[in-house]
């Protein structure tokens, strides 16, 4: 009986049919079926001719290195390189490796996060490349399986030689001595597999280095960033739509007429979605019929043009656009690639060094999208005000307020709390890539800070959400106080009608923190797929 047919036997993902199954054969992961797995549960199975070939890559990297110096496993890593590891302690240098560098420190990263990363681990282990164990790809996705999640701590590696310290400690939980998050509790990693019938991983040749050696924290944790960006440019747009609605702006600026002589992709997508969102609307209206005629007046009382924030969408959001489709593609090519040293060639028959471990590329995009995401916040603010002062906009009066000026506040308290949270977002978005600084005994001489820069990106990713949230509360709000929700086009009517399920019209003072919470709530869970 050969390789495949003993594992087909033994572990039950591969015979068993889920409802979101997603086959990891030899075939790049998409961003869907990445998604897949990590938001929504989705059951990874492993292809048969994907074992065997990570067999031979295993078996070969084993009868190379009978005779040869090999990094990591007959060698001391970084700038122990240069002393030789007698054959008998081979499998302690491994051991040795994960447990030393287990040394994490700050809060936890939410589990979503560990089976990202998981995921893409997996996913390099199966380019057949890094001379694992098939028992390693199959433990890992039994993990993910059965929502057996690492704990992972948010300070950490440095992202140059990998993520090592993040990933030290899903390696600890993959060996069984770590801990992790099973049914919604923290325990011993070893407990939680014996509880589903899972035996932890014995470390046969490298397998320490490998899982340590690779850019999966920053990876995982940027494609959760890029998923969020897509439904925050889309609440965005969609936002800045009512807003355009509901104050009777004139349509041309989102005309395809004025955008196609500016040729950028994303500008272009932003006016056709707002164009689609608002094509039946009773509201807006045309600079044709309304001032493209003789007029005898000197002094025109409603504005000729909007307000920048209003006005200038499609430019503003544009870049946003193209920055999120781009981070997408890079971060897709690194899920898909091999971030391990050294890469275990057994086609060539040759083992190559070097340093795919480097987190320099997502690095940069973490700092380009946490960059463009709180532009997107800044416009939400900007827009925010505009609704809040009556001075500006003309129509509502101060806050929105539907009580008695004076004794009641209306939206005031509110706006403070996005004032601040665009203001962290303006400071966390400094970045990290030029932030470098030499570690490991000058080994480590020029790294890229990539986990350092997901997480920061998260972060203001996050905050946006409370911004778009209390901004989508004031959009409701004026709505209301403006008695428009009849006169909505067909989209703007569902997200109002959606928004008043889990938020209601504001006509005293009371303590809005729960509300706030509830439509967040539903704003991470809700995907307009508004923008191509």
């Amino acid at each position: 009986m050969g390789y495949n047919a003993i594992a087909l036997s033994q572990y039950s993902i591969l015979n068993t049919n889920y409802f979101l199954m997603v086959e990891l054969n030899e075939n790049l992961l998409s961003a869907g079926d990445f998604y897949k797995i990590v938001h929504y549960g989705g059951k990874i199975k492993i292809s048969a001719s994907l074992l065997d070939e990570a067999d031979k890559n295993f078996h070969f990297l084993r009868d190379f290195s009978v005779d040869k110096v090999i990094y990591g496993i007959n060698t001391g890593f970084g700038p122990m390189a240069q002393y030789r590891i007698p054959y008998a302690e081979r499998l302690t240098l491994q051991y040795n490796l994960i447990r030393s560098h287990a040394s994490g420190m700050g809060k936890p990263l939410p589990p979503v996060y560990s089976r990202a990363m998981l995921v893409d681990r997996l996913n390099t282990f199966a380019k057949c490349r890094s001379g694992v164990h098939p028992d390693l790809l199959i433990l890992i996705a039994e993990m993910i399986n059965h929502d057996i999640l690492p704990v992972i701590y948010t300070h950490g590696g440095v992202g140059a030689s990998g993520d090592l310290v993040q990933l030290a400690h899903m390696a600890l939980a993959i060996i069984g001595e770590g801990e992790v998050t099973y049914k919604g509790k923290i325990t011993n990693a070893g407990e939680a597999m014996r509880a589903e019938g899972l035996t932890p991983f014995a470390i046969r040749m490298r397998e320490g280095l490998a899982m340590m050696n690779g850019t999966s924290c920053m990876t995982g944790i940027g494609l959760i960033n890029v998923f969020r960006a897509k439904q925050l440019l889309d609440l965005s747009v969609l936002l800045s739509s009512a807003i355009n609605e509901i104050f009777e702006a004139y349509g041309d600026h989102i005309s395809a007429p004025l955008n196609e002589v500016k040729k950028h992709k994303g500008q272009n997508a932003i006016a056709a979605s707002m164009r689609g969102i608002l094509a039946d609307s009773k509201l807006m209206r045309s600079r044709q019929e309304h001032l493209y005629k003789e007029t005898d007046e000197t002094h025109f009382q409603e504005k000729v043009q909007e307000y920048y924030s209003i006005r200038c969408v499609p430019q503003i959001l544009g870049p946003i656009h193209d920055t999120i489709v781009y981070t997408e593609e890079v971060l897709l090519n690194e899920l898909n690639s091999v971030s391990d040293n050294p890469v275990v060639d057994h086609h060539r028959q040759d083992i190559y060094h070097g340093g795919n471990f480097h987190g320099d590329y997502v690095g940069l995009e973490m700092d380009k999208l946490k960059i463009a995401i709180t532009k997107l916040s800044m416009l939400a603010d900007r827009q925010l005000n505009y609704l809040l002062n009556d001075k500006l906009n003309g129509k509502l009066p101060p806050f929105i307020n539907t009580g008695t000026i004076g004794l009641n506040f209306g939206l005031q308290g509110i706006q403070y709390t996005a004032t601040s949270t665009v203001a962290e977002n303006q400071t966390l978005s400094n970045p990290m890539y030029i932030h470098s600084i030499p570690s490991n005994n000058d080994n480590q001489d020029i790294v890229s800070m990539g986990s350092n820069a997901a997480l920061m990106c998260a972060r203001v990713v996050d905050n946006s959400f409370d911004v778009l949230s209390i901004h989508s509360m004031a959009v409701a709000q004026a709505i209301d106080c403006l008695n428009a929700s009849e006169n909505l086009s067909p989209k703007i009517e569902e997200f109002y009608i959606e928004m008043r399920e889990v938020s209601k019209k504001i006509d005293s003072d009371e303590a809005r923190f729960g509300e706030l919470a509830a439509i967040k709530a539903y704003l991470l869970d809700k995907h307009f797929d508004l923008v191509n």
